[in-house]
């Protein structure tokens, strides 16, 4: 059995790296350890597969000196073997927006941190991007008429007006334990055809608008279209 479990996690590990699927679960620059964890489950299970092999051709059983499983109780086993029962039934996917509880902060300074990014080109930063931006700015209005183009997932909450929306991300420094929802409001007069979660392309400009009772940077859409999910739906900080 303790063969079986680590030689299971050894497979599972393996898998996740060969379809990408660890990317739902940590920072990909964290990818190294999934590769050391799959190394070191399969080499466990195979020498503790090759202790049951040689002591079956010796003739040993469970009541002679060599006890391969090393006082591994069957509670121990059961705890190993959860994570892998989970990982193996339950589908592989990223946080969404029914991950979300309360209201996505949009000036957050502990989630965007004091890091400007002005150096990029305004068509290529992302939602976390522009909220570095927002938090380094003396005035929203320095952010006036400045383009964006951003793909994220809808985001409505009841109070947002009938035009409003977030467009949203999750960023994850580690692994999805620490995950934060980061989003940038929206303003676009089809907003009542997205449906919640959708992924969609935002192109646009800022404009200091009133959103939440507060007046803050507002992506004026210009276009909106449907995407598909990216391949690495976080953001990394």
């Amino acid at each position: 059995m303790k063969a079986a479990l680590l030689l299971g996690l050894g497979v599972y590990f393996s898998w996740i790296i060969a379809t990408g699927n660890f990317a739902n679960y940590i920072n990909i620059r964290f990818a190294w350890l999934s590769y050391v964890a799959a190394a070191i489950f399969l080499i466990l299970g195979g020498w503790s597969l090759y202790g049951v092999v040689r002591d079956m051709e010796h003739g040993h059983d469970h009541d002679h000196g060599h006890d391969h499983d090393h006082g591994v109780s069957w509670g121990m086993l059961a705890i190993i073997a959860v994570p892998l029962v989970i990982g193996t039934l339950i589908p592989s996917q990223p946080l969404g927006v029914e991950a979300i509880s309360g209201s996505i902060a949009i000036t957050n300074a502990a989630a965007t941190a004091n890091v400007t990014t002005f150096a990029i080109d305004p068509l290529q930063r992302n939602v976390l991007d522009w909220l570095r931006v927002f938090n380094s700015v003396n005035d929203y209005k320095e952010i006036n008429g400045e383009p964006a183009d951003l793909i994220g997932f809808v985001y409505r909450e009841a109070t947002f007006a009938d035009d409003q929306f977030l467009i949203a991300r999750y960023s994850i420094s580690c692994c999805v334990a620490d995950a934060s929802a980061l989003g940038i409001p929206v303003v676009w007069p089809e907003t009542a055809a997205l449906e919640q979660g959708q992924w969609v392309r935002v192109q646009g400009a800022f404009q200091v608008a009133s959103f939440r009772d507060d007046e803050l940077p507002v992506l004026q859409a210009q276009t909106v279209e449907l995407v598909e999910q990216p391949a690495h739906p976080y953001l990394y900080p």
